[in-house]
């Protein structure tokens, strides 16, 4: 059975530095990888990991950098999308020597495994905290999911479509979500949605699917 491990916000800062002043995101990010790596003897085979959003704090290539070397010894394959703390040109320059990397327009990719499918979807907005899919990445999920027969599919997504009643960033979640609701209710097969943003674990309803937003590997907003 296919298994997948959700890492999510680890919001990186250049070295020395603490995330908001007094958040040490590297020295999470590390104690997250090491835990993962010394658990895969209990929990595994897991197939891949995949990085819901905000890798960085400020989007810059140094910080990139520490990210790819923090997640190196990282002893399954991973793949990310970005969040609003990303900015999606440096980081496609920083995974330009990966194949999950699309050359140009939103970071959306598709990996197809043995029993399941993982859909990573672009929602951020330049210059904007809120999440907003484009025409774009709507029609590439939509033409993604007509090509899967059924198979199960987690999508994922880091700004969640729906309200959790921390209103900081309830402000900051999915707009404009509809076509996306119904796209995923509409599908036939298994299908589960999976976020971050929030940085806490929250299971909840949209639409038809279960929507699982996962806590960050370091701090949380009140």
């Amino acid at each position: 059975m296919t298994k997948i491990i959700q890492i999510s916000d680890p919001h990186i800062v250049p070295k020395g530095q603490l995330a908001y002043g007094r958040v040490n995101t590297l020295d999470s990010l590390r104690a997250c990888v090491q835990t993962i790596n010394r658990i895969l003897p209990d929990v595994g085979p897991v197939d891949m990991a995949i990085v819901t959003g905000d890798l960085t704090d400020f989007g810059t290539i140094e910080e990139y950098q520490i990210f790819r070397d923090i997640m190196k010894p990282l002893l399954i394959p991973y793949r990310a999308i970005p969040g609003n703390h990303d900015d999606v040109r440096e980081m496609r320059g920083i995974f330009s020597d990966q194949q999950w990397m699309p050359r140009f327009g939103p970071i959306n990719w598709t990996a197809e495994l043995e029993d399941i499918a993982l859909v990573g979807l672009d929602t951020s907005v330049p210059g904007k905290a809120h999440g907003h899919m484009t025409d774009e990445t709507l029609d590439y999920l939509q033409n993604t999911l007509a090509t899967l027969n059924n198979k199960p599919v987690i999508v994922a997504t880091h700004h969640p479509p729906i309200l959790t009643g921390i209103e900081k960033m309830d402000i900051q979640n999915l707009r404009e979500s509809i076509k996306l609701r119904r796209l995923l209710s509409d599908y036939q097969g298994e299908l589960k949605l999976v976020c971050g943003h929030i940085h806490r674990n929250i299971v909840t309803n949209f639409g038809d699917v279960i929507c699982h937003i996962a806590p960050g590997t370091s701090h949380a907003v009140t």
